[in-house]
């Protein structure tokens, strides 16, 4: 559901006369996704009329209006202290609504109120923060510097925290020049100040975020906003001003934004705005709405099980000449390849002529698998063991760290001790662990039982090449499968016991 019914974007002015076209006041509104209109303003009066009774018609008609403006809702923290009592935003817009005034042909006295703020409040501090007018009223502004001043703004930053965002900000002390906004601000806030002090509107209106917590509480019909049309990418259609299109622009966008349920994140706090920050622009310096995000390009997957196998398997067989192996081994090769996305792990791969068969026939007997490491136990596809072969690993046995400390070898080793009594016909796979791999060949060599086929795979670069070597120079007699060197691991010796099993019938 929509935030908003309506989105008032408006482009303001701090022109000293009747001025239309560039550089005047333009406004836009839109209804859900529908641009209703674009105008132009001579006068800051003729706009703020409109104004009044869009705010009226939405009350009535039992709508919501967002209402977005172009200029500053405050100003850096700690000037609110000096100059009100109450040290807030709301106390700050007082004082500014009853300094300014600004008539029906755009004649304001914001230079002399900039000057008087200087005087009353900042005295004693070598000037106050505002400073510049035009060079033709030299001497008419008492207070008013023509120039930056050297003080720097005394105890107060040149900048909000929002505008240290956006490097083409202009200060808010800064009251002539190009691009400046501070006059327009204070023209701003007491047009707005006016419609807040309007009983017709009592408990109707709410300044974000100020007054909203950011979207702790958007409840009130209308919310005024502090909105930076230069956070959008505008393209003015041909003779259209600038400033037209970008009150076209960002109503569509809003409005857009809102009806796909996005607003909302653009009056969201930003998720790294400091508590101490957070608490200075809602007491006192305000915030500007974001731009919506675009959304990200949904990612191109292929998403069917099936059809991931058959372009996996697909593609290894086409990298892959694997003639050169027996048919029945050729099943675990892909699979080999597929656990690891390395066609050269071939080059490495060796096992005995009779490992698949005394594989098979070894799971078709019932025989237990036996693996050094959980993740390996957890990568055997049950479903394909059909004569419901028990998986056993003893590595994390409480009884195994006792062992592991008794001859000095690690618990997966250790594991291989407890499980001794199970390798008469088994089948273990090692997929982790070199010293399990040696311990295994050390407990056959001491008398242990016979496994039926070791899947030797253990990586690392301590121990598991030559672990490996071990069991190939000599397998005591036991059909086998390794990696030579130190590639191995998990997924590799659980695919290869997964092929034995079930071929390429299944899915890993």
């Amino acid at each position: 559901m929509a935030l908003f019914d309506r989105y008032l974007i408006v482009d303001w002015s701090a022109a000293n006369a009747p001025k239309t076209g560039k550089d005047s006041i333009w406004m836009a509104l839109s209804e859900g996704c529908d641009l209703k209109w674009v105008r132009n303003f001579a006068t800051r009066f003729e706009a703020m009329a409109l104004v009044h009774e869009l705010i009226e018609d939405t009350i009535a008609s039992g709508k919501r209006l967002f209402a977005g403006f172009d200029f500053a809702f405050g100003y850096p923290a700690g000037f609110a202290g000096r100059v009100t009592r109450a040290s807030n935003w709301d106390a700050v817009w007082a004082l500014i609504a009853e300094l300014i005034t600004d008539d029906e042909n755009n004649q304001s006295n914001t230079f002399a109120s900039a000057g008087y703020l200087n005087l009353s409040y900042f005295a004693g501090l070598n000037g106050g923060p505002f400073w510049g007018h035009p060079h033709q009223h030299a001497g008419r502004y008492p207070g008013l510097e023509p120039t930056k001043p050297k003080h720097a703004f005394g105890t107060l930053r040149e900048f909000r925290h929002a505008e240290r965002l956006h490097k083409s900000a202009k200060s808010l002390w800064q009251m002539a020049g190009a691009g400046v906004v501070a006059a327009q601000s204070m023209l701003g806030i007491k047009h707005l100040q006016t419609l807040r002090a309007d009983p017709a509107f009592a408990d109707k209106i709410d300044v974000w975020p100020f007054e909203t917590g950011f979207t702790d509480d958007l409840s009130k019909p209308i919310i005024f906003a502090e909105i930076y049309p230069s956070l959008f990418e505008v393209v003015p259609d041909e003779g259209e001003v600038k400033d037209a299109a970008q009150v076209r622009v960002v109503a569509k966008v809003f409005s857009a934004a809102d009806a796909d349920g996005q607003f909302e994140n653009c009056l969201r706090c930003p998720d790294d705005l400091a508590a101490d920050v957070r608490a200075e622009v809602l007491h006192e310096e305000g915030w500007i709405v974001a731009a919506p995000r675009p959304a990200k390009a949904a990612l191109q997957y292929i998403k069917d099980p099936s059809e991931i196998y058959r372009k996996s398997f697909e593609t290894i067989e086409s990298e892959v000449d694997l003639s050169l192996f027996p048919s029945d081994i050729r099943d675990v090769a892909v699979r080999l390849i597929h656990a690891c996305g390395m066609v050269d792990i071939l080059k490495d791969f060796t096992f005995s002529d009779d490992a698949v068969a005394a594989g098979r026939a070894a799971l078709a007997n019932g025989a237990p698998i036996i693996c050094d490491v959980e993740m390996v136990r957890h990568g055997i596809i049950g479903r394909h063991l059909t004569a419901n072969n028990k998986v056993l690993c003893a590595v994390g046995d409480e009884a195994t760290r006792t062992l592991s400390n008794e001859i000095k070898n690690t618990r997966s080793a250790a594991a291989m001790d407890l499980l001794a009594h199970e390798f008469d016909g088994a089948i273990i796979v090692i997929g982790n662990a070199p010293t399990a791999l040696f311990r295994l060949l050390e407990l056959i060599d001491a008398g242990a039982a016979k496994p039926a086929l070791i899947i030797g795979m253990p990586v690392g670069f301590v121990g598991a090449a030559e672990s490996k070597d071990a069991l190939i120079a000599d397998s005591r007699g036991v059909a086998y499968m390794a990696v030579r060197g130190r590639r191995g691991g998990s997924a590799m010796a659980a695919a290869t016991l997964n092929a034995i099993a079930a071929g390429l019938k299944g899915g890993l």
